[in-house]
């Protein structure tokens, strides 16, 4: 009988101690730290318990098809920006996510701290997109879409919102601005 006992705590203590933790900064295709393409509005308090959560209630907010929730830490530092898939339900899930803060990183080490030849490096690249202030650089791969500031750009791009902007144009030292994963 204690040896029943025995081997059966020492299974559990195995099966426990081999039980790897999520990293809060870990992006994959469906989950980002904690958060999943699940996740519910409602559930937002347990996972970002020690960050504070910014919800946007002002009148501005009924005039978008979504509202954005804003997830800061301790520091005050603007760490995520959450938009639902409907407006003011605490049921819905997030339908995409801004990453803003450089310590959140894909499977293969791409951040805000990254560059364009991190992401063509690391990523097949699905399209570009020239938008009025920022090229948008998609990888379906896992969900992102990159920005990139036309400022990185040479000059003759800048300006031509209707110039087709090629992955051979970009500058591999071009600075990511954000990135934005979509369930």
């Amino acid at each position: 009988m204690n040896k029943t006992l025995l081997s059966l705590f020492i299974i559990a203590i195995a099966a426990v101690s081999c039980k790897k933790e999520q990293n809060p900064f870990q992006i994959s295709k469906q989950h980002i730290g904690l958060l999943t393409d699940s996740t519910q509005v409602k559930d937002l308090k347990a996972i970002y318990s020690n960050d504070s959560i910014v919800r946007q209630t002002n009148q501005g907010a009924f005039m978008r098809a979504n509202y954005d929730i804003e997830i800061y830490d301790k520091t005050g530092n603007e760490l995520l920006v959450l938009s639902p898939k409907r407006m003011l339900d605490s049921l819905s899930t997030i339908e995409t996510v801004k990453i803003l803060d450089s310590r959140f990183k894909t499977e293969k080490g791409i951040s805000t701290a990254s560059t364009f030849a991190d992401i063509k490096n690391n990523y097949k690249i699905s399209s570009i997109q020239n938008t009025l202030k920022n090229v948008v650089v998609f990888v379906n791969e896992i969900n992102a879409f990159f920005t990139i500031d036309k400022e990185e750009l040479p000059a003759e791009l800048r300006f031509d919102i209707n110039a087709k902007i090629e992955a051979i144009q970009i500058p591999d030292k071009a600075k990511i601005k954000y990135f934005m994963i979509g369930w």
